[in-house]
């Protein structure tokens, strides 16, 4: 769940909603490659772990709805796993990138994103080097069995974290006002609401239009459980988005 403070509202997304737009923008990119197929579903399909959690969604002991940065390492960690394994079981490569998704969130997301937090606590690091280690080990082999080549695989990869942070922009940024942003070699400019310049523009039809499904709750002092029933009665928003050059 991607909550973001809007003044007197939170805006949530849910988890896979946020892969859907994210999905929505690698079937928009005019350049693609051999596999982008299995890019495309590997992008729609990267958080599914989340759904599980984001059926009983909590709050802070300041009672602010919690955010999926807050959520402890050995829950992500545990969903992370199982959905590796559904999505590979789908589509193999598709497994392998949201494979190595789920590393990089614990390695900048192989140094392109030093934004993220590297180190933990000496037992929550030990549950992540396990995780990293365990799914490290499988990559020569699954990239064998599909006869693909390592950076192959990473020029893929690298390409869905710019669908996923792209799409997590419009969900974490105040689009209303206007927030610019850089994510790796792309500018955002916001140039009205839900509307912004992107430089270069990657995709095929100028402008590009897309859409994302939010809520928007007015603030209170929940208890947890009636924060999940106001969010689970709230009424999801579809938010149009248009990307222009």
């Amino acid at each position: 769940m991607i909550v973001r403070d809007a003044g007197a509202h939170w805006q949530i997304v849910y988890q896979t909603d946020h892969a859907d737009l994210s999905a929505d923008f690698a079937r928009g990119w005019a350049d693609t490659g051999a596999r982008h197929e299995s890019l495309v579903r590997a992008s729609e399909r990267h958080d599914d772990g989340w759904a599980v959690w984001e059926q009983a969604p909590t709050i802070d002991p300041d009672r602010r709805p919690v955010t999926f940065i807050d959520v402890p390492i050995p829950i992500h960690v545990a969903f992370y796993q199982a959905m590796i394994a559904a999505v590979t079981e789908d589509d193999p490569y598709a497994g392998l990138l949201v494979s190595m998704h789920g590393v990089g969130i614990y390695r900048q997301r192989f140094g392109t994103d030093p934004m993220l937090k590297a180190s933990h606590e000496p037992d929550v690091q030990a549950v992540v080097e396990a995780f990293v280690a365990e799914q490290e080990a499988d990559w020569p082999e699954r990239r064998e069995a599909l006869e693909v080549a390592e950076d192959e695989s990473f020029a893929d990869y690298f390409r869905l974290q710019v669908y996923d942070r792209l799409s997590l922009y419009f969900c974490m940024r105040d689009l209303e006002s206007g927030e610019a942003a850089a994510i790796t070699d792309y500018r955002l400019e916001p140039i009205a609401p839900w509307r912004v310049r992107l430089e270069p523009f990657p995709f095929l039809e100028s402008p590009a239009r897309f859409t994302l499904l939010r809520c928007v709750l007015p603030k209170r002092d929940w208890t947890r459980d009636e924060f999940r029933l106001e969010l689970t009665a709230a009424e999801t928003e579809l938010t149009e988005i248009t990307i222009e050059r």
